[in-house]
């Protein structure tokens, strides 16, 4: 486990290229919407937000003017249906907003809507948040790469982005991973493995355990555990290759030492090309979408020179590729770590894993 300092100073936000902007409209990600990201910093006051221990959040509450809070109320029922509905004003007569919340932790500041039907009681979250290319492109490269589908708006210089729900990783292990017992724990390190394995692969960075969310999914006779990522703002970004393993985050130490805990290397390995095979076949199965994507990403400014330098450098060390070394921005890296993916482990099959012809 590496103590060094892996994260650079903080990281701008991009502008959406042509490109990505025609990707956006093209799948309906780019969406009309009443209220922007500058129109919630209008807020008169704040109070802070703690957690059941008392202990400070890193949110604060915010409250505005009586008359800016009936505009923004009415805004944010709109993009709560724009998003999660058919963007009619028929349910806005059964919402209402509880709670709009601030972070004062981190590069995006967003805003934490809590929006509640008032019939039933039942309440979810949606975030707004800045525009940044990198995100973007994180969003939905976690769209198609991952398990998971993600569901988010962008509008001009707004993210809309809708709530990933799981208990943080930062609790988990400090709190419920004592409690879990052995079966789930080599569960849990498996996860891990393939966690860590399709981060690096998609060039996702900055997974701290509080930047992911852990998901207990019940089967019938036992819980299963999945890792989700949950913030996508340094994608493709940081120019050190551990950035983008989780495995050499501090905070994630506890993760590690249950890998090495309850797993063989031999398993360690069969897990590692499962996942390389796995995002190779949804990197198939996602044709041209991922295909435009990367199309916008190749050109695009979404890091610095020094970072796309220094990390071509180290995945050629890793993979031997010469490709990489004649890459030029950071969505060339990123291409050419899919496809070198794609090329090495689309036909891998199970038995090719369990007798190693891979």
């Amino acid at each position: 486990m590496s103590e060094e300092k892996l994260m650079s100073k903080k990281k701008p936000a991009y502008p959406v290229n042509k490109k990505l902007d025609s990707y956006l409209h093209r799948y309906n990600r780019k969406i009309e919407i009443p209220i922007f990201y500058d129109d919630l910093l209008r807020f008169s006051g704040s109070v802070v937000v703690y957690d059941n221990d008392g202990e400070d959040t890193l949110w604060v509450r915010v409250y505005y003017s009586d008359f800016d809070r009936k505009e923004i109320d009415i805004s944010l029922k709109k993009v709560y249906s724009i998003l999660h509905s058919d963007g009619s004003d028929r349910i806005q007569e059964y919402l209402n907003v509880d709670a709009v919340d601030f972070c004062t932790f981190g590069n995006s500041k967003p805003f934490r809507i809590k929006v509640r039907n008032i019939l039933n009681d039942n309440y979810t979250y949606f975030y707004v948040k800045k525009t940044d290319a990198s995100r973007i492109y994180g969003l939905e490269l976690e769209h198609m790469l991952s398990p998971y589908n993600l569901n988010f708006l962008v509008y001009k210089d707004t993210l809309i982005e809708e709530h990933i729900a799981g208990i943080p990783g930062d609790v988990f292990i400090n709190y419920m991973l004592p409690k879990c017992s052995a079966s789930e724990k080599a569960q849990l390190a498996k996860e891990f493995v393939k966690f860590n394995e399709r981060c690096m692969i998609r060039l996702l960075g900055d997974m701290r355990s509080y930047n992911y969310v852990i998901v207990p999914v019940h089967d019938f006779d036992h819980v299963v555990y999945k890792i989700r990522a949950i913030d996508f703002d340094q994608q493709c970004f940081e120019g050190k290759l551990k950035v983008y393993r989780p495995q050499f985050f501090k905070e994630n130490y506890k993760m590690v030492e249950l890998v090495r805990d309850k797993l063989q290397k031999n398993s360690v390995d069969q897990y590692k090309i499962e996942e390389r095979s796995i995002v190779a076949k949804r990197i198939l199965s996602s044709g041209n979408r991922i295909k435009r994507l990367i199309a916008a990403a190749r050109p695009d400014t979404i890091s610095l020179p020094e970072n796309i330098d220094r990390l071509k450098h180290e995945i050629y060390d890793l993979t031997k590729d010469i490709d990489f070394k004649k890459s030029s921005t950071m969505g060339e890296v990123l291409s050419l770590a899919l496809d070198f993916v794609k090329r090495n482990y689309q036909d891998v099959s199970m038995k090719q894993i369990i007798e190693k012809k891979f």
